[in-house]
C-alpha cells in the first residue's frame, strides 16, 4: 500500500514513546510502520544516565523498514555528557517515517542512554 496523501488524513494520532538501548547495536525507534499510514516524528530527547561518563548517540534513517537497510546518518556520533539530555530533533526538523523506512538509534555504551520519541501516526 502506498504512503496516505497527508492533505486527506482520516486520522492523527499523537503518541509518546520510550526506548531504552540496551545494546550498541542499531536499534528501532519506532517499530514497523503499518501500511497505509506514516509517521511524523517531531521531537527525540535522549538521556544518559551514567553519572560519570558520556556516551556516544548517532540517530539514523534507514532504508527499511525493519531497520535492516542502509542507515543514513542524520546525528553522527555525538557525545552526550554524563546526567545530561540532548534534544536530538524537535518541530523545527520533523521528518516522516513510512512503511518503507525507519528510524534507528546506536548507543557507545549499551544500557546508558534513554530515548523518548514524540509522534504523530497519520492514516
Amino acid at each position: 500500500m502506498a504512503t496516505p496523501n497527508i492533505v486527506q488524513v482520516a486520522t492523527i494520532n499523537g503518541v509518546t514513546g520510550y526506548v531504552d538501548l540496551t545494546t550498541t547495536a542499531s536499534t528501532l525507534l519506532l517499530g514497523n510502520v503499518v501500511a497505509g499510514h506514516v509517521r511524523k516524528v517531531n521531537t527525540i530527547i535522549v538521556s544518559n544516565t551514567d553519572g560519570t561518563n558520556a556516551v556516544n548517540f548517532t540517530l539514523s534513517y534507514n532504508t527499511n523498514t525493519s531497520g535492516s537497510g542502509t542507515n543514513v546518518q542524520i546525528i553522527s556520533t555525538v557525545s552526550v555528557p554524563a546526567n545530561a539530555s540532548l534534544i536530538a530533533m524537535d518541530k523545527s526538523t520533523s521528518i516522516y517515517i513510512d512503511e518503507t523506512n525507519s528510524l534507528t538509534a546506536t548507543a557507545g555504551t549499551a544500557s546508558k542512554l534513554k530515548v523518548i520519541v514524540s509522534y504523530e501516526d497519520i492514516s
